[in-house]
């Protein structure tokens, strides 16, 4: 029964709103700016309305398969789909497995699961972006927290703790390009117009 949920997150996660909204918009994605079909490089190849609706389509996929499951078969189902939709999101079947990096499919399913530890994530992930205005130092800040969030205010929910270090390894090999930009100081951020 779980792993039909799972089935269905994954599916679910695979949806690529990003080349959708982009195709409304008559830009592809995958051969324009950063080439992945997240929320941010819609942001900079098409605008701020594509950006929102990708980041938008992107975390209700990841809130909706956690809420299908929690719904009908549990706590432990809520938390394997989290999973499974970051997967479909990461390596979505509808895309040749090509996908984005995870965080706002991510942020929606930590959102339907466990709402405070989603705010909280979110909330992160906001302020080191205004912050310095690059996306991705947002995204790993978040996801640096979440683990450590999740052992302090759920120590003993063991399904919850391995899945916070699951996004937070996701996010983390997601990014591996990202993080030796920001190594080098090379990673592109937003101006703050």
């Amino acid at each position: 029964m779980i792993w039909a949920f799972c089935a269905l997150a994954y599916l679910l996660g695979s949806i690529p709103f990003g080349l959708i909204v982009a195709k409304v918009y008559g830009a592809d994605l995958r051969s324009k700016g950063s080439g992945n079909i997240g929320a941010t490089n819609a942001l900079r190849v098409i605008g701020k309305k594509a950006g929102a609706l990708t980041l938008l389509g992107d975390m209700l996929k990841g809130a909706t398969a956690v809420l299908i499951a929690l719904n009908f078969a549990g706590y432990e189902a809520g938390v394997i789909a989290a999973g499974a939709a970051v997967i479909g999101h990461d390596f979505p079947v509808f895309a040749k497995l090509k996908g984005g990096k995870g965080v706002a499919t991510s942020l929606g399913a930590l959102l339907a699961l466990e709402p405070y530890i989603g705010i909280a994530c979110l909330s992160i992930w906001v302020i080191a972006f205004l912050a310095l205005r690059i996306s991705s130092v947002g995204a790993l800040a978040a996801f640096t927290a979440l683990p450590i969030m999740v052992l302090i205010l759920k120590s003993f929910n063991y399904p919850l703790i391995i899945l916070s270090f699951f996004l937070a390894f996701m996010i983390f090999i997601k990014h591996r390009e990202n993080i030796r930009r920001i190594i080098k100081g090379e990673e592109k951020g937003f101006s703050r117009k």
